[in-house]
């Protein structure tokens, strides 16, 4: 595999990969993906699970903020240990736009995007790029999001990011009209992707579809598929994981 020189290149396994989940359920999920042993080590308000042979796990929190501010405190201890990360990945369940992103499929991002990041105004929401600053969406690197989502056979388009999550058809119907390529939302990604960001290193963002965006009805919500998804997908995806590189020349 191949990529292109504006896009990623190869590297070898040895590269440091940290995967930020909400939740220990997901990170254990992504965690059975890989066969090594897992050791504990602290972060401030967090811990972070190595995995012999496999990425660095994170349950960063629930929420863009707590996200956000648990996978800086990784990466800034990576940084200061001399071992800095390549890639973040930010990783766990979401709910699916129907009929686009059904429960069970795995949802690849090439754009991850906040979406009540902004104002309301009598017009309508304007996001905060419209207020004149800020950003509102970061985009992985196209090269790895195709490879990555052959080798797993992921859907790739927009996962937003929210701070509440959509419980109504109105508001699935409006963040549908807003977003049109939108295939999940979640809770975490733009904060995870604001981190890399400020570090200057590379975001995936990858979810398994548990239950349908719009009315809340727990009794269809399937999680255990879902993890089991995450689960499959992370088995799928480790061996382009270990072959990209962004900085190789």
């Amino acid at each position: 595999m191949v990529l292109p020189p504006e896009e990623g290149r190869l590297i070898t396994s040895s590269a440091r990969i940290l995967v930020a989940t909400a939740v220990p359920a997901e990170r254990d999920a992504v965690a059975r993906a890989f066969p090594g042993q897992v050791r504990e080590s602290a972060l401030p308000g967090a811990a972070l699970h190595r995995v012999g042979g496999g990425p660095d796990l994170l349950a960063a929190g629930v929420g863009p903020a707590l996200a956000a501010a648990s996978t800086a405190a990784a990466l800034t201890a990576a940084a200061l240990d001399g071992r800095p990360y390549a890639l973040v990945i930010s990783a766990g369940i979401a709910g699916g736009f129907a009929p686009r992103a059904p429960l069970g499929s795995l949802v690849l991002a090439d754009e991850i995007t906040a979406a009540d990041l902004g104002a309301e105004t009598a017009e309508g929401f304007v996001p905060v790029t419209g207020l004149g600053f800020g950003t509102v969406t970061h985009r992985p690197p196209a090269a790895l999001v195709r490879v990555a989502a052959a080798a797993i056979g992921a859907l790739t388009g927009t996962v937003l990011t929210v701070s509440t999550v959509t419980g109504t058809a109105a508001r699935a119907d409006e963040l549908r009209s807003r977003h049109p390529r939108a295939l999940a939302e979640a809770m975490e990604g733009f904060g995870v992707a604001e981190a890399a960001a400020a570090h200057g290193v590379p975001v995936l963002e990858l979810r398994a579809v548990s239950n349908p965006v719009g009315p809340r009805d727990r009794a269809a919500w399937r999680i255990g598929d879902a993890l089991s998804a995450l689960t499959e997908g992370f088995g799928k995806l480790a061996p382009v994981l270990q072959s990209w590189n962004p900085h190789e020349q």
